[in-house]
């Protein structure tokens, strides 16, 4: 335990550990996606937002939840992460609609997320996504110096300057949250 009562969080650089991601943000971390990431082991019934924050000391307004959403619109299916602070809610039935030009959008069945993305539900992140998957990073995320993400797996947490997460494949900083 820190001092402060909470669990202690040991980082290390993301690419010198890619054995604690999920294998496609491994391979994006591979072909240089986030380089100045670095990524701690969590404890697995620690990793929701609130018991993470609550038992590592974290501030809500530094971590980031990336969640997929899933619809129709323009006669073809549309899949996307959406990304806010934990701190907020994203904006689907409006804005990330509106963006994403779809007629009906819902957030995706957690079986399906798992399949589409490779990740564990509960610990999705935008790093290693499907190329063509837009990824609409709130602003608020993008201009944190460091902001806390999932690692892909319940078990670990990466720590990555916004301004990387707004320059992954297909990335686009939009305000989305309420």
């Amino acid at each position: 335990m820190a001092n402060d009562g909470t669990l202690p969080l040991s980082w290390t650089p993301l690419i010198d550990s890619l054995d604690l991601v999920a294998l496609p943000a491994a391979e994006a971390v591979r072909a240089g996606a986030v380089p100045s990431a670095r990524v701690a082991p969590v404890e697995d019934h620690l990793a929701d937002t609130a018991a993470f924050c609550e038992a590592y000391g974290v501030d809500e307004t530094t971590t980031a939840n990336c969640v997929i959403v899933k619809g129709r619109g323009g006669g073809k299916d549309i899949l996307a992460a959406v990304i806010v602070l934990a701190s907020d809610r994203a904006d689907v039935n409006r804005t990330v609609k509106k963006h994403l030009g779809a007629s009906k959008l819902s957030f995706a069945r957690t079986e399906d997320t798992e399949v589409l993305t490779g990740m564990t539900s509960g610990g999705v992140t935008p790093v290693g996504l499907p190329a063509d998957w837009p990824v609409l990073i709130d602003p608020a995320v993008a201009a944190l110096d460091d902001v806390l993400i999932g690692g892909g797996v319940r078990t670990s947490k990466i720590l990555v300057p916004g301004h990387e997460l707004a320059e992954l494949v297909g990335a686009e900083v939009v305000p989305v949250a309420l």
